[in-house]
């Protein structure tokens, strides 16, 4: 495969010096032979996707399979950030030969917590599984509007409380156990352990907070599904103004329509829920993208999420739409979060099921 030349820069800047170019073929030759650490691998396969080559291209090239990729381009990503920050040799050269899977876990943490979390891997002796319960414990502990009390704001209690937690509200003893053994592994400080014992004399189930259903609805007729028509305007008119009028092109099971720029209309039903939100907007989604209290039977499916975006008070009954790491979230917090609400999920729709999709568009077609 030939070498593919960087974008260039700007021949008229003043500051314009050429980029350096990028041996394609000496990366795919290092990857090839496995030459360097995991990371460089990473690092490698980061670059010649910015160079214009696929995933698939990549893996047809060095053996490297698509999901491999982009775990060691994440895990390098944070390896490397957590040098950044600054780490001990004997965390350094545990991830240097290996950990990229372990690593991974972690890229939903900010930097400083990545470096308190490898160092708490390394010194449990922590494998890759272990890592994904400790990522999320460190995650959902600093999304708390306050420290528990008897923990502290340390990597072991976060995950001692994820367990603690988890043990006071299960009836069976031998799972109750399990957990309390957990989490007196992981608890740092002496008040942590403290409270941890308490469950050792203390039998009491704690009320859980169920989990509230997701707002589904499904488009049941044609007539629950308008048609969203540009307006030419008001008379007098002319033919100017009517040519003006872009051609509408509906796309997807809901129709959406898009007009010139970024954005797009797509209609929804005038029901209730839907009018009664003040700052109403949509978010097209997968239904394997939301969170999974009760999963939909089925292959996944396209579903319009509708956000209120006025809507944020904090409430247990609802789920909201949150920011995290730079990307959107809908999430549901059992108690008030340490995060910024950006809008009460509301409604999400479901498209309607259509057995013949070609049946409904001709006008022959009746009923006896």
């Amino acid at each position: 495969m030939t070498t593919l030349p960087p974008e260039p820069s700007d021949p008229k800047s003043p500051n314009h010096s050429p980029a350096p170019e990028l041996d394609t073929e000496a990366l795919l030759q290092s990857l090839r032979r496995k030459e360097g650490t995991w990371a460089d691998w990473g690092t490698a396969c980061q670059q010649l996707q910015k160079a214009g080559y696929t995933p698939q291209q990549i893996f047809e090239e060095t053996g490297f399979e698509p999901i491999q990729q982009n775990q060691i381009i994440v895990a390098a990503q944070v390896f490397h950030s957590m040098l950044g920050v600054g780490i001990s040799d004997a965390v350094r050269s545990r991830f240097e030969e290996s950990g990229s899977d372990t690593l991974y876990e972690f890229r939903i943490l900010t930097q400083a917590d990545r470096v308190a979390a490898a160092t708490l891997v390394v010194e449990k002796g922590l494998d890759a599984a272990a890592a994904h319960e400790v990522a999320k414990a460190l995650q959902d502990f600093a999304r708390l509007s306050a420290v528990p009390e008897g923990f502290t704001q340390t990597p072991g209690d976060a995950i001692a409380y994820r367990y603690w937690n988890q043990a006071r509200q299960q009836s069976d003893l031998q799972a109750r156990s399990r957990l309390i053994a957990q989490a007196l592994r992981f608890a740092h400080s002496d008040s942590a352990r403290q409270k941890v014992e308490t469950l050792l004399t203390d039998f009491t189930v704690a009320r859980t907070r169920p989990v509230p259903r997701l707002p589904f609805y499904r488009l049941d007729s044609e007539e629950d599904l308008p048609r969203v028509l540009p307006v030419v305007g008001k008379l007098p008119l002319t033919l100017d103004d009517l040519k003006s009028v872009p051609l509408v092109v509906e796309e997807g099971s809901f129709r959406m329509v898009k007009f010139s720029g970024a954005g797009a209309w797509v209609p929804i039903p005038g029901w209730q829920v839907v009018l009664k939100a003040d700052d109403p907007v949509v978010i097209l989604a997968s239904s394997a993208e939301l969170p999974d209290p009760d999963p939909l039977p089925g292959k996944p499916e396209d579903v319009l999420v509708l956000v209120d975006r006025a809507a944020r008070q904090w409430h247990a009954d609802s789920y909201f739409l949150v920011e995290q790491d730079g990307h959107l979230e809908i999430r549901w917090f059992d108690e008030l979060p340490n995060l910024s609400l950006l809008g009460q999920v509301v409604l999400i729709l479901r498209p309607k099921k259509v057995l013949d999709e070609e049946y409904t568009t001709e006008i022959w077609q009746i009923d006896e």
